[in-house]
């Protein structure tokens, strides 16, 4: 083939790569709005994307707004310190927080910290465990019944009695983290454990033979195994476990935000179906759009990771 026709046939496939993609985004927009403009509710019409696209603008803004009232509230608070200060050089001053509501980003970011800390966390316990079970036929025997029974419960169920351990355990006048935070990251934890774990075991399980003959050849200890043969072979599987568990984890989150009333984008949603204003149809909506977005790019960034981890290139671009 010329290499005219080789850079013409490379074009063509970037172009359909692109291109395809913004067809499909603006037959969805088309349909959206469409649908969105036949649909009245009892508090008017369903949010079109130009609702969205003007609610994030607004929000943007409110964040902005929350971020000038921070700084003049501790510019405040400095010039009457620095006052009292020149007045009795042995006065403490008193530093206080600034306690305005939190704005649609900052419950962004509450969201990212506790889903990943919850995800780092599932993410420790299931992968050595998953290592575990598959090399140990019998372990795989003695622990496969408890990871059926508990991989379909919903965080739904669990949220309560996670409440409930964390009040009756986490118990501290000065605690340094919030149980908001604690009860949301063990819901995550325990709901997002098991794809990692099966998909674990599974890829430790279905090594190479031959990479373990080579492995008993060589009289490699059991620990440099597991980090010469059992690892490299079995990356493929635990990163599609580790996106399997991060995307639940995700969906976990928001629901548990929503239920136990913890801050971040679960709690935004539900705060503005409780408000009933006439804004708060598009903020939802607006919410669900960022909530599907922020999933889509935690997807693309434990793609990438594994990309650069993995020996088999070709999986990881899957």
């Amino acid at each position: 083939m010329s290499p005219l026709k080789q850079t013409l046939l490379n074009l063509n496939t970037h172009a359909k790569t692109v291109l395809l993609p913004v067809i499909g985004i603006a037959i969805f927009l088309f349909l959206w709005t469409i649908a969105a403009n036949s649909i009245n509710t009892s508090l008017g019409k369903f949010p079109a994307p130009s609702s969205v696209v003007t609610q994030m603008v607004n929000l943007f803004d409110e964040h902005n707004a929350e971020r000038d009232k921070a700084d003049a509230f501790y510019e405040r608070q400095e010039v009457r310190n620095a006052k009292r200060i020149a007045k009795d050089p042995e006065y403490v001053p008193k530093v206080r927080t600034y306690t305005g509501k939190e704005t649609f980003l900052d419950q962004i970011i509450t969201s990212l910290v506790t889903v990943m800390s919850g995800f780092i966390l599932a993410a420790a316990i299931a992968i050595p465990l998953g290592i575990a079970i598959g090399l140990s036929k019998g372990l795989n025997t003695a622990i496969n019944p408890i990871i059926q029974i508990f991989k379909p419960v919903s965080p739904l169920a669990w949220l309560p009695l996670v409440t409930m351990a964390v009040s009756a355990l986490y118990v501290s006048d000065d605690p340094y983290f919030a149980k908001s935070f604690i009860n949301s990251l063990i819901t995550v934890t325990l709901c997002s454990i098991w794809p990692m774990i099966i998909n674990t075991s599974v890829g430790v399980a279905g090594i190479n033979k031959d990479w373990d003959n080579v492995s008993k050849v060589l009289s490699l200890p059991k620990l440099k195994h597991i980090q010469k043969i059992v690892l490299p072979a079995a990356i493929p599987s635990i990163f599609t476990g580790m996106r399997m568990s991060l995307g639940v984890a995700w969906m976990v989150l928001i629901a548990a935000e929503m239920l136990a009333q913890n801050p971040g984008l679960g709690k935004f949603v539900w705060d503005e179906f409780q408000n009933g204003s006439s804004a708060s149809l598009s903020r939802i909506m607006t919410a669900v759009v960022v909530i599907g977005f922020i999933g889509f790019l935690l997807d693309l960034i434990m793609q990438k990771i594994q990309y650069v981890v993995s020996w088999d290139k070709a999986s990881a671009e899957r």
